[in-house]
Parts: C-alpha cells; sequence; structure tokens
C-alpha cells in the first residue's frame, strides 16, 4: 500500500485511491489534497478491500486493471450494490463495456481515462452530495419505491434512476439530481427496461403505471 495523507486535518473526509500507476495516484492525492480530502492511495486490490471493511471514506476511485483481482472482483468483494459511498470506477476509452458491467455491479459511475484532475473532484463532491440529500430524505423516497412481481428486483440505483424517470426528467436532470453522468443513466435506463421488459420509454412508463407495486 502507498499512503498520502498530506496536511494535518481531514476537513472533508477521506479518499481511497486504487491505481497501479503511480503518476494517477500522485495527480488524484494531489489534487485531492488541495480541495481538502485526506487521500490513502493503494497499488492494488487487497489492501483497499481491508482498509474499506475497517474503515468508512467518503469516496473509493477504483481503476479497472489493477494487479491480482480486477477492479470488477473487488467491488464484489466490497459488495458495491449496498456499499455506504459512492464507488467510481477508472478506466481507459477502451474499456466501456467492462465500465458497463462495473455500473451494474455496483459502481456510481465511471471516469474515463485521460482525465482533469479538478473535474474527478467535481464528480466526487456532486455524488457526496446527491448522496446526503438522498439520505435526508429516505424516508419519502422509499415510499416512491416499485417492485414488479415476477420480475427480477431493481437495484437501488435502479429506484433511483426510474423514479427520476417517471418524473420527466431528461437523463442530464437526473445526472445532476443523482450526482452521476448522463451516460450513466442511460446505462441504468436499459437495464431496468430489460428487466422490467419495456421495449421503450412509453413502454416503461406504462408498465410503471399498471404493474409497478409500491413498497407497502
Amino acid at each position: 500500500m502507498t499512503g498520502r495523507a498530506m496536511g494535518t486535518s481531514m476537513r472533508t473526509g477521506e479518499v481511497y485511491v486504487v491505481d497501479d500507476d503511480p503518476a494517477v495516484r500522485t495527480t488524484l492525492s494531489t489534487v485531492f489534497t488541495r480541495a481538502g480530502y485526506q487521500v490513502t492511495c493503494f497499488a492494488e486490490g487487497a489492501a483497499l478491500v481491508a482498509a474499506a471493511r475497517n474503515g468508512t471514506p467518503v469516496c473509493i476511485i477504483l481503476d479497472v486493471h489493477i494487479p491480482g483481482k480486477s477492479g470488477l472482483d473487488i467491488l464484489k468483494q466490497l459488495n458495491a450494490q449496498d456499499y455506504p459511498v459512492p464507488i467510481f470506477m477508472m478506466s481507459g476509452q477502451g474499456d466501456i463495456a467492462m465500465a458497463v458491467d462495473a455500473i451494474k455491479n455496483g459502481a456510481l459511475d465511471f471516469i474515463e481515462k485521460p482525465f482533469r484532475g479538478g473535474d474527478v473532484v467535481a464528480r466526487v463532491e456532486a455524488a457526496v452530495e446527491a448522496r446526503t440529500l438522498q439520505e435526508q430524505g429516505n424516508g419519502a423516497d422509499e415510499a416512491r419505491r416499485f417492485y414488479f412481481p415476477g420480475r427480477d428486483p431493481l437495484s437501488r440505483r435502479e429506484q433511483d434512476v426510474l423514479g427520476e424517470i417517471v418524473n420527466g426528467a431528461s437523463n442530464k436532470e437526473a445526472g445532476r439530481k443523482l450526482g452521476i453522468s448522463p451516460r450513466t443513466i442511460e446505462v441504468h435506463r436499459a437495464h431496468l427496461m430489460q428487466k422490467i421488459g419495456a421495449r421503450n420509454a412509453a413502454d416503461l412508463i406504462r408498465i410503471v403505471m399498471s404493474e409497478g407495486r409500491s413498497q407497502p
């Protein structure tokens, strides 16, 4: 493990960065430290898993390709669907299919390389803020959850995306509300439509209104 904890105080929380490239670790450590975060970097996944089980950061930034187990394997080990903080996957431009799999396995969003450090900080802060707002309004949100008898249950994030779709939000608006990119909203939309069996957006709304069951 390569630990990087600059500064004497942890003003806004701790970020975990996992990448086998020292340049990437240095860049992200620098930009997040300047933004007031404490940063701990890992060169491989086993050390990250141990740290994530013993402490709770504000965010994890995890590369798809790391020594030993892949980023997807790490997501499964952390049970990312239920992990209490956002997990971002980093991937090169040729790894979009893998990034989509990561989202299906619980990653909040993915960051394409090369990236601008300031943009990564902004996306993390938007995700953390969105999650905080969701937690504050959790009771009201749960009352709007839908279940579809005979079909695979939707993940928590798919429920969030479906709620935005039903409310008429565009991909951009839903992404801003949930703290994720519009492209990731598209991934969730396609996956939940497949689960529900909807052919298009209009069919999705029809099924939700006719077959969806609110949580008891």
